[in-house]
């Protein structure tokens, strides 16, 4: 019996169909793999990369903290209020700190631990805070800062209002961790500083402790949020949240058990929390978050003790990824499948033509086994069967015109070879001043933190020198002979103190000297000196004064600084001539006055504009790029805002805003600069 036969079409079909088939499947199978895969991993990579950033905002507001705390301590009139005792004294500086920095805690103790002022509840004192870890540390000398919790009992002390926004109600969460304690969660988790208080003498004779309260601090979530996630939305709803946890309970967060309530008194997976609490590790990957899944980042919180007391956490929902790959998994596979059933018509019709001619090529082939010589293979198409049949008699003349071809290939490819590492030499030139200028910058970041330092530590001996001479004004009467040298003493502790006050420009340190600056004077004596340093020849000078314009509170020589330096920059930028506009306005509504300098020079780029206030950011050849960085550190300081706007080729206006009183400040007349 004669096995089954095929014709050869069919044959050429199902040989091209199954494995087309299989093939399509097999690509579709291993490119959703993939595509999963790159998805999964992207996502984790993507909250690793959002905690650090978050951590980084978390940290930034315990050094904020640190800072105000370090910055009081070393103030000297601090040191001599805590030797006298004096709660009036320390009420009037710590109260409005406390205020003005967004503080919870602001308590100041004598070198002994006892408690002297609490600005968040000055009728406690009198207690110890010695046996605190913090508080300790800070009397024996040491600048303290972190995290820390503190119990029902010291958040009473602290205030009863803050006692009461510590209390969070603890929730049942799935996959919690069993708890049979109380309902109700009454300690308190602080990002705290302490700095201790030094005199004259370097003798350390109290501390000064400030916190933050992180319970229902939802504030400081949604800033970490908005920065991260920058207000990424999907169907409708923020992606990105953020939470700090106390323990496994979460008591400040911005994910959200119903549209209008937070999670807070949730608490975190058994899982995690072994993780990250019990071993001390960053946990990357799914987690289960209340009520789904979310991509999750977290990473344990130390107290300054290095005991974890609870986790900063950040995650992103898993379900737009999930709809992501079900969508992308559908396309592919749709066109995956239509292209195989359009390669399956196509290789029919292929089939087809292809057996004609393949069974004249097979009568050829048993006439040349049969003997037959000089045969004409003749086929009647257009295809590889034709071309098949034709280089057979040309493939012996064409292989030494191939030879010839591959030769000259040759010499291309050596000239292509050269010509590559001529520009390779070009690129590594390139490289080489490119390491070069990082290298620049790198110094140029060093001389910063130099000076800074250098500052800093010249800071401490001025401030006892200019102590001893205050000691000696106060001693010696107006008609003593050495009245005078000690008075030359004190006003040349003042030059070398606003000599190294140029220094502390670099890390934003410096002290501002309050005064009453009237703003018309001072812009025309700026105006005046201008001439004397740059020609004004070509440039027309313009003034529009507010005529109701009242001075206002602020460091008369700072604010000169920032005011020369903006009308240093416009006459710069008109290197040609042109017209220079200084304009002062008034805003009685929001208590702020504005001083804008305009000039028609080249202008901004727009590229240029987000940059032109970072440290060392420079368009000019023989610029430091610290100009507008000090300004704008300036003006913040002052309470303000400095704002520009810039066309390229028709000018630059910069936009001062102050407030015409500091927060707390009484203005004095005749101060310096009014």
């Amino acid at each position: 019996m004669k096995p089954l036969r095929f014709p050869i079409r069919l044959k050429l079909t199902f040989a091209t169909l199954i494995p087309l088939f299989v093939a399509t499947s097999i690509c579709w199978l291993i490119g959703v793999y993939i595509i999963n895969s790159r998805i999964v991993a992207q996502a984790q990579e993507k909250v690793r990369t959002d905690l650090n950033a978050a951590r980084a905002v978390y940290d930034g507001e315990v050094e904020h903290i640190r800072d105000v705390v370090k910055f009081t301590a070393t103030n000297p009139f601090t040191a001599a209020i805590l030797e006298k005792s004096d709660r009036n004294t320390l009420r009037s500086l710590l109260v409005p700190l406390l205020k003005a920095e967004g503080l919870d805690i602001l308590t100041a103790v004598d070198a002994g631990g006892k408690v002297i002022f609490r600005a968040s509840n000055a009728e406690a004192h009198g207690d110890l805070k010695a046996t605190d870890a913090v508080v300790s540390r800070a009397l024996r000398g040491e600048q303290v800062s972190g995290t820390d919790v503190l119990t029902p009992e010291e958040l009473v002390k602290e205030g009863a209002a803050l006692a009461a926004r510590a209390a969070i109600e603890i929730v049942p969460t799935p996959r919690a961790r069993a708890r049979e304690d109380e309902f109700v969660e009454r300690t308190g988790m602080v990002m705290v500083a302490a700095s201790p208080v030094r005199d004259g003498r370097g003798r350390i004779v109290g501390a000064l402790y400030g916190g933050v309260l992180l319970n229902g601090n939802n504030e400081l979530v949604d800033r970490i949020k908005k920065i991260v996630f920058e207000a990424v939305r999907f169907q409708g709803r923020d992606v990105g949240t953020a939470t700090i946890f106390l323990g496994d309970l979460r008591i400040a967060t911005n994910v959200y058990t119903a549209p209008d309530r937070r999670a807070i008194g949730t608490r975190l997976s058994e899982e995690v929390f072994n993780r990250v609490i019990l071993s001390r590790e960053k946990w990357v990957g799914r987690a289960f978050v209340v009520n789904d899944w979310y991509f999750s980042s977290y990473e344990p919180i130390l107290s300054p003790g290095g005991v974890p007391i609870g986790s900063l956490y950040v995650g992103m929902p898993e379900k737009p990824y999930s709809e992501m790959k079900r969508e992308i998994a559908l396309i592919f596979g749709v066109v995956l499948f239509c292209g195989s059933f359009i390669g399956l018509a196509i290789s029919s019709f292929i089939a087809t033509r292809l057996a004609r001619p393949i069974r004249e090529l097979e009568t050829v082939a048993r006439r040349i086994t049969a003997g037959e010589r000089d045969l004409e293979i003749v086929i009647h198409t257009r295809d590889e069967i034709s071309d098949l049949a034709g280089e057979f008699a040309q493939m012996t003349r064409t292989l030494a015109q191939r030879e010839e071809d591959i030769r000259k290939l040759n010499r291309e490819l050596e000239q292509k070879v050269r010509d590559r590492t001529a520009q390779l030499e070009e690129k590594n030139l390139l490289l080489v001043k490119t390491q070069e200028d990082l290298v620049r910058a790198a110094k140029l970041a060093d001389i910063g933190m130099l000076a800074a330092g250098v500052a800093h530590e010249i800071n401490n001996p001025m401030a006892i020198i200019r102590g001893n001479a205050e000691l000696l004004q106060m001693a010696l009467p107006d008609d003593d002979p050495n009245r005078e040298e000690v008075d030359t003493i004190a006003q040349q502790v003042g030059r070398v103190e606003r000599i190294i006050g140029s220094l502390l420009k670099f890390a934003r340190q410096q002290q501002r000297r309050l005064g009453t600056v009237s703003l018309p004077p001072l812009l025309d004596d700026i105006l005046k000196q201008m001439g004397h340093q740059v020609p004004l020849t070509r440039i027309e000078i313009r003034k529009a004064y507010a005529v109701d314009l009242p001075p206002l509170a602020g460091d008369p020589d700072q604010l000169r600084q920032v005011f020369t330096n903006l009308v240093l920059n416009a006459i710069q930028a008109m290197p040609d001539g042109g017209s220079l506009t200084v304009a002062t306005t008034r805003d009685e509504e929001a208590g702020t006055c504005t001083v804008s300098v305009s000039d028609t020079g080249r202008g901004i780029a727009p590229e240029n504009l987000k940059r032109i206030f970072s440290p060392f950011f420079t368009t000019k050849s023989e610029g430091t790029g610290l100009g507008l960085s000090v300004s704008y550190g300036i003006v913040k300081d002052h309470g303000g805002n400095i704002l520009v706007e810039s066309t390229e080729g028709e000018g630059t206006t910069f936009r001062v805003v102050l407030p015409l009183r500091q927060g707390g400040t009484e203005q004095t007349e005749g101060a310096p600069g009014a």
